[in-house]
């Protein structure tokens, strides 16, 4: 629960919390709900770069832990069968898009000479899972503070980006919400936009998008490990690594599709549950934008957003090739 902030005016709490439940108003009308993550997102960003958010810390743990949940949620919406057969179906393009990221990330870093740490923080935020990643990676190779800060804060930046153009660009190619949900998920960095943006486009896309983006996020392990073992070599000297952050809601998620899938009867309730998940993903979207401030914004220098942006234009757009080329409609 939320701490108060003395020194923050009262007025300012209150807008904060009925601009979060306003935020929430766009789910319940069928005219504006494919708009609700991105309406979201936006109006948390304008209220933190325009007002200030009164609770910066305490909204992102939370956020956090609503998007785990909200994730966790939406697997009762699936069964079994529909998340094997859309991770199977996708696992080629995870695997690919990874590999190439990878390395263009680290071929970007040098030809832009981005410091050694940004850069692989970045190339790894921009790979697996956005945020999420750098956060394992960084203590993994013992990352210094200030290579933290300019990488989450240059792919903070493109993620919320991502979450307001990738609809648009998808319905502008006539992509499927199949193809639309394994670009999304290949393509963006956080989980928390590649399923606003799915679930912009649509049910099927948000399926899809979510399996992908899990199986994706699973990488964060053996990436992590890999990268603290290079270092530790690279310094000769005793192992850097930190702990390593294993998103265990991954394995609850799967777990929630497999009681729908055992418990036929109750697909009413799951039905509920998934529908409230949609929901709090919207408020997380939220609490994310607000998160945004005119220091983090001030923070990232130009080589670094230079090599994230040019990262990201290359990958997602030879994945969006390559969805185009063969991932049937």
């Amino acid at each position: 629960m939320a701490v108060m902030n003395p020194t923050e005016p009262l007025w300012k709490r209150a807008a904060f919390v009925a601009c979060a439940a306003l935020s929430l108003v766009p789910v319940a009308v069928p005219a504006l709900k494919h708009l609700a993550s991105p309406i979201a997102l936006g109006a948390g960003v304008a209220f933190a770069l325009l007002i200030g958010n009164p609770w910066p810390a305490a909204s992102a743990k939370h956020a956090k832990k609503l998007l785990q949940a909200s994730v966790v949620g939406l697997g009762f919406g699936m069964s079994l069968s529909a998340v094997w057969k859309a991770g199977a179906e996708g696992i080629g393009y995870t695997v690919a898009g990874i590999a190439l990221t990878l390395t263009l990330g680290v071929l970007l870093g040098r030809a832009l000479k981005v410091e050694e740490q940004t850069s692989f923080l970045i190339t790894a935020g921009t790979s697996i899972c956005g945020g999420s990643a750098i956060a394992a990676v960084g203590p993994a190779i013992g990352a210094r503070a200030e290579s933290m800060t300019v990488s989450l804060a240059t792919v903070f930046i493109l993620n919320a980006v991502a979450l307001f153009i990738f609809p648009p660009i998808g319905h502008a190619l006539h992509l499927s919400q199949g193809q639309f949900g394994v670009w999304a998920a290949i393509s963006i960095h956080d989980t928390s936009s590649v399923v606003g943006a799915a679930q912009a486009y649509g049910p099927e896309a948000l399926e899809r998008a979510t399996v992908l983006k899990l199986a994706r996020a699973l990488w964060i392990v053996p990436i992590a490990l890999a990268a603290g073992a290079w270092t530790a070599r690279k310094a000769a000297a005793g192992s850097t690594a930190g702990k390593v952050a294993i998103p265990y809601f991954i394995g609850l998620f799967i777990l929630a599709a497999a009681a729908r899938t055992a418990f036929p009867a109750a697909s009413g309730l799951f039905d509920t549950v998934k529908s409230v998940a949609t929901t709090t993903l919207v408020l997380t979207l939220f609490l994310i934008g607000s998160g945004l401030t005119q220091q983090t914004l001030r923070t990232v220098g130009i080589r670094p957003l230079v090599q994230g942006v040019l990262l990201w234009l290359c990958t997602g757009g030879l994945t969006l090739f390559a969805i185009w080329s063969w991932v049937p409609a």
